[in-house]
C-alpha cells in the first residue's frame, strides 16, 4: 500500500501486546533507517511556524477533535459519558447559579439607577452581563484560553468606570434627550470593550505580557480597595433605593437612619457580615451559593406567612426589584444603539476613562492566569497566549453591543474543581447562561433587593479587606500609605484620578525606596584591595605601608539621580578636613564593573565629583568601563572624560579592570619610592638592585604636593622600608655570579637559611633568555621548571571556569612554582612582555638536589609554600 516506514512502525507498535514490563520502544520492530531517511531526517529540523500559525493550528485541531467526536456518537463510551456528563451537569449548575448570582450583582448596576434616565436600566444591564458571559464562555472554551474549563465574566471592578462614563456624558448632554444620552451611553462602553480588546490583542501579538507584571502590585491593591469603597457605597444605594449620584452629607445620613430606610440596609449588611463569618469557618466552595439559595428560601417562607402582603407591596416597599415592562424583550438594550443620535464629542471625552479601565483589567490578567494555574495545576500557561485569547473575547464583545470581559479566577477555580475541567462543560455552560437571557427580565420582579445587597455588601467589605487589612504590616510604610491613598481617592473621588495619583506614587516611592539602598558595595584601602602583580618583596612592603592613599570604592545596580546623591555625599565626606587630615588619600578608584546602566544625572555628578577631587589633588580613576559600552558613552556625553581648559583638572582615568586601576596607582607610587632608593644609593655610592615597574600608570607626581601630608607620608614609608631592607646591592655580593645574588635577593623575606646554605643550590640552576613575546608555558602543560626572573617582565594569563584575570611578574620573583612542586598541570599561560632573563630549575634537577641536598630541597618547598600563600592573599584582596 506504499506505507512509510514510519506508519510501518506505528502498526507494529499498536499491535503489540503491552505490559507492564514492555519496553517503550521495541528495538526488533525498529525500522531500518537507510541513507535516504537518514538524509531526510538527521540533520533536517523543521523550522518552527510564527506563534499565532501553531496556535490557530492548535485551535483548529482541537475544534476538528470536538466536531469529530459529537458526529460519531458511536465512539463514544458510555461510561465515562455518563461520568463526566454527571460532573459537568453539576459544574454547569455551579457555574450558571454564580452567572445569575453576579449578572445581579454586577450587572444590575451596570448604569446608575439613582439617575431618573437610567433607573429601568436594570435588566438591560443583566442582559448586557449575560452576553459579555456567552461570548467569553465561547472563545476560552474554543481554544481561546490554556483553561479547558476556564469560566468568563464582567469583573465587578469595571462598574465604577462605566459610572464615570455615563456621568460625564450625562453632565455634558443633559436630561433633556435620554434617547441621545442613552446611545452615547451604551455606544461608549461597547467602545470601551473593542479598545480593550485591541490593546490585549497587540500586548499578546507583540508577546508583552511580561512587560505587564512591571506594574506594581500596590496599584492593583490601591484600586481594589477603591472599587471596595464604591461597592460598599453602592450596596447602601441599591439596599436604601438612594440615589447614586447623591452628596454623602447630613440629609443623606439623615434618610439613611430612617427606620423604614435603616432596616433595608442594616439587614443585606448584616447578612453580608455573616456570610463571611460562615466561608472564614467554611471554605468549601458551594457555601456562597447554598447560602443565598437559603436566603431567598427563607424572604418567601417570611413573605409566604405575613397576611395581606402582595408581591407588589415588596416592590414598592424597596424589598423587591420591580419587575420590568411585560413587552420588555431580553435583547432590550440593542434598541438603545443608534448611531445617527450618538454625540461623538462626548464619546470621546470618555476616551481617557476607557483607556484607565483597560489599564486596569491588564495588570489582572497576569496576577489571575498564574494564580489559576497553580490552583488547578495546569503548568503550560503562557501570558501572551491568553492575553490573545481575552483581546478576541472583550473585542468580539464589544462588537456585539456588550462589554468587558475577563478569565475570573474564583469562579473558573470553583468551575474546574467540581468537574467542568473540560471545553464540552464551558461550551454547556455558554448554552445554559444563554437559555438563561433568553428567559427574559421578567425573573427581575421576583429578585429579593437583599440578596443583591448583601452579595454587593460582601465583594465590596472583602475588597477592602484585601487591600486595607490584609496587607497592614506587609507593606513598606510608604507602600501601605500609597494603597491608603489609591483607595481614598478613587473610593470617593474619581476612579482616572486615582489610577494616575497611584503610577505618579509608585514611581516616587520607587525613587525613595531605591535612593535608600547604597550603591557603594564595598569600599576598599589599598593596603586590602592589591593588584595581582608580583612584586619584590621590598616593594610589598612599601606599598603596604602606603596603601592608604588609595582608596577604593565599588558600585552596583543602576546609577541614577536617586543613588548618585549618597555616592558624592560619601565623596565628600572623604574629603572633609577631619577626615581627610587623619587618613589623607592620592586616588580615589570607582569600579563600575556591576553598574548596570547610568542617567544623565548620574554621569553629571561624576563631572561634579572629578571637580571636588581635584581641588584637593585626588586624582579619580575609574575601572570596569568600557569606552564603547553603555557606561562609557554616557560618561563621554557628558564631556566628563575631554580635556578641559582646566589644567588643574584633568579627565579621569580609565581602566578595563579594577586590577589595572590597582596596578596604575601602585606603579606612580613605586616610582617615588624607586627614585628615593635610587638617591639613597648615589649617596652611598653604591649601584642600586634593579627593581622593575610595569609600564601602567603615570609619572609619579609626588614631587608637586609641596608640604604635602600624602608626598610626607610616602617619603616616610620609603625611608623606613629602605632602613630595614638596603636596596643597594652588597660589596661582598658583587663577586658573585648569578643566580646566587638573586637568590638572596628573591628570599630574603622568606628564609633564615645564609649565603653558605644557598651557594650550594647555584648549581641546579640554568639560565634561560626568553625575547618579548615569547611563551614560557600554556594552561595544561607539564611543569617544566621552576623560575627565578633576573630581568624583564612576565605576563601570566588565566583563563578558569569561575572567570579569568592576569598578573605581571617583575625582576626579583619567582614564576611557576606551585604547579612544579605540585607536579601539577600548569593552570595559567606565561607570555614574556619585555625581553627577560630567568634562571630555571628543571625537573632533572630538581629530582638531583632531592638527592644530593635534600635539606636545601625541603627549604625551596617551605618558600613555595609561603609564595603561594603570598599570591592567593594577592589574588582574593
Amino acid at each position: 500500500m506504499g506505507c512509510s516506514p514510519s506508519s510501518v512502525f506505528v502498526e507494529d507498535v499498536e499491535n503489540v501486546e503491552v505490559s507492564e514490563s514492555s519496553p517503550l520502544l521495541p528495538r526488533e520492530r525498529l525500522p531500518k533507517r537507510t541513507y535516504s531517511t537518514i538524509h531526510k531526517n538527521s540533520g533536517y529540523h523543521r523550522p518552527r511556524k510564527p506563534y499565532f500559525k501553531n496556535r490557530w493550528a492548535k485551535f483548529r485541531h482541537e475544534t476538528e477533535d470536538l466536531v469529530h467526536h459529537f458526529s460519531h456518537p458511536k465512539e463514544w463510551d458510555a461510561r465515562q459519558i455518563v461520568r463526566e456528563g454527571t460532573g459537568a451537569i453539576a459544574a454547569v449548575f455551579l457555574g450558571l447559579l454564580l452567572n445569575v448570582l453576579d449578572a445581579l450583582s454586577y450587572g444590575m448596576i451596570l448604569f446608575p439607577l439613582g439617575e431618573q434616565i437610567f433607573e429601568k436600566t436594570g435588566p438591560d444591564g443583566i442582559s448586557m452581563f449575560y452576553v459579555s458571559c456567552i461570548v467569553s464562555q465561547l472563545v476560552y472554551s474554543l481554544g481561546g484560553s490554556r483553561f479547558k474549563g476556564g469560566v468568563g465574566s464582567e469583573m465587578i471592578e469595571v462598574v465604577p468606570f462605566f459610572h464615570k462614563m455615563a456621568y460625564m456624558i450625562l453632565a455634558q448632554l443633559g436630561d433633556d434627550n435620554p434617547q441621545v444620552v442613552m446611545a452615547t451611553v451604551i455606544t461608549s462602553y461597547a467602545l470601551s470593550s473593542i479598545l480593550t480588546g485591541i490593546i490585549f490583542l497587540l500586548l499578546g501579538l507583540f508577546r508583552l505580557g511580561d512587560l505587564v507584571s512591571f506594574f506594581p502590585r500596590s496599584i492593583l491593591l490601591g484600586c481594589i480597595g477603591g472599587v471596595g469603597v464604591f461597592l460598599f457605597l453602592t450596596g447602601v444605594e441599591v439596599s436604601a433605593g438612594l440615589d447614586s449620584n447623591m452628596d454623602w452629607d447630613m440629609d443623606t445620613l439623615q434618610r439613611l437612619i430612617y427606620p423604614s430606610t435603616l432596616v433595608l440596609w442594616i439587614i443585606p449588611l448584616v447578612f453580608a457580615l455573616l456570610l463571611m463569618l460562615i466561608r472564614h469557618f467554611l471554605k468549601h466552595p458551594v457555601v456562597m451559593p447554598a447560602f443565598f439559595i437559603a436566603l431567598t428560601g427563607i424572604f418567601y417562607i417570611v413573605f409566604a406567612a405575613l397576611p395581606n402582603v402582595s408581591l407588589q407591596d415588596l416592590q414598592d416597599h424597596g424589598w423587591v426589584f420591580a419587575a420590568p415592562g411585560k413587552d420588555v424583550p431580553f435583547y432590550n438594550f440593542y434598541s438603545y444603539y443608534n448611531f445617527k443620535l450618538v454625540n461623538w464629542s462626548a464619546v470621546l471625552q470618555a476616551v481617557p476613562t476607557m483607556f484607565a479601565l483597560s489599564f486596569f483589567g491588564i495588570i489582572h490578567v497576569p496576577i489571575n492566569v498564574p494564580a489559576l494555574g497553580v490552583a488547578v495545576q495546569e503548568d503550560d500557561v503562557n501570558i501572551n497566549r491568553e492575553l490573545f485569547g481575552h483581546g478576541i473575547s472583550n473585542a468580539l464583545s464589544g462588537f456585539v453591543g456588550s462589554i468587558q470581559n475577563y478569565l475570573v479566577f474564583a469562579n473558573s477555580r470553583l468551575f474546574i474543581q467540581n468537574g467542568g475541567n473540560s471545553r464540552a462543560a464551558g461550551i454547556l455552560l455558554a448554552f445554559a447562561t444563554g437559555g438563561v437571557w433568553i428567559a427574559g427580565p421578567a425573573m427581575i420582579g421576583y429578585i429579593p433587593i437583599l440578596i443583591v445587597g448583601t452579595l454587593i455588601f460582601m465583594l465590596g467589605i472583602e475588597m477592602i479587606q484585601e487591600a486595607l487589612w490584609d496587607t497592614f504590616g506587609k507593606l513598606h510604610t510608604l507602600e501601605y500609605l500609597m494603597v491608603l491613598a489609591i483607595t481614598l481617592v478613587m473610593g470617593f473621588h474619581d476612579f482616572v484620578v486615582g489610577i494616575v495619583l497611584g503610577i505618579v506614587l509608585a514611581c516616587l516611592i520607587f525613587v525613595v525606596q531605591t535612593s535608600r539602598i547604597s550603591a557603594i558595595r564595598a569600599t576598599y584601602s589599598g593596603t586590602i584591595a592589591e593588584s595581582t602583580v608580583r612584586r619584590h618583596p621590598v616593594q610589598r612592603r612599601f606599598l603596604h605601608a602606603v596603601g592608604s592613599q588609595i582608596k577604593v570604592a565599588k558600585l552596583a545596580g543602576y546609577l541614577f539621580f536617586g543613588t548618585i546623591v549618597a555616592v558624592e555625599k560619601q565623596i565628600r565626606h572623604l574629603l572633609a578636613d577631619e577626615f581627610f587630615d587623619r587618613q589623607p588619600i592620592r586616588y580615589l578608584i570607582l569600579d563600575l564593573l556591576h553598574v548596570t546602566g547610568i542617567d544623565f544625572s548620574a554621569a553629571e555628578a561624576f563631572v561634579r565629583m572629578n571637580r571636588i577631587l581635584r581641588m584637593r589633588d585626588v586624582e579619580m580613576v575609574l575601572s570596569g568601563v568600557s569606552m564603547t559600552g553603555e557606561m562609557g558613552e554616557s560618561l563621554i556625553m557628558v564631556g566628563l572624560l575631554e580635556e578641559g581648559d582646566d589644567p588643574k583638572c584633568p579627565p579621569p582615568k580609565i581602566f578595563y579592570d579594577l586590577n589595572q586601576a590597582l596596578e596604575a596607582c601602585e606603579n606612580e607610587l613605586l616610582i617615588a619610592f624607586k627614585r628615593r632608593s635610587e638617591a639613597i644609593a648615589e649617596q652611598k655610592d653604591a649601584k642600586a638592585i634593579s627593581m622593575t615597574i610595569p609600564r601602567i600608570g603615570g609619572g609619579g607626581n609626588f614631587e608637586d604636593l609641596m608640604n604635602s601630608p600624602r608626598r610626607d607620608h610616602v617619603q616616610e614609608a620609603a625611608n623606613t622600608t629602605l632602613e630595614n631592607h638596603d636596596l643597594t646591592i652588597p660589596s661582598r655580593w658583587q663577586n658573585f655570579a648569578q643566580p646566587l645574588p638573586l637568590i638572596l635577593q628573591t628570599f630574603q623575606d622568606l628564609t633564615k637559611k645564609d649565603l653558605d646554605f644557598w651557594h650550594r643550590v647555584v648549581p641546579y640552576f640554568e639560565r634561560r633568555e626568553y625575547p618579548a613575546g615569547a611563551v614560557l608555558y600554556s594552561r595544561g602543560d607539564e611543569p617544566d621548571g621552576f623560575y627565578l626572573l633576573e630581568e624583564g617582565i612576565l605576563r601570566a594569563e588565566y583563563e578558569l571556569e569561575q572567570g579569568g584575570y592576569y598578573e605581571s611578574i617583575v625582576a626579583g620573583t619567582t614564576c611557576g612554582e606551585l604547579p612544579f612542586f605540585s607536579e601539577t598541570d600548569r593552570t595559567g599561560t606565561v607570555v614574556a612582555e619585555k625581553d627577560c632573563v630567568a634562571w630555571l630549575l628543571t625537573k632533572d634537577r630538581w629530582k638531583a638536589l632531592e638527592k644530593d641536598l635534600p635539606e636545601v630541597a625541603r627549604e625551596l618547598l617551605k618558600i613555595g609554600l609561603k609564595l603561594t600563600s603570598e599570591r592567593m592573599n594577592a589574588i582574593t584582596s
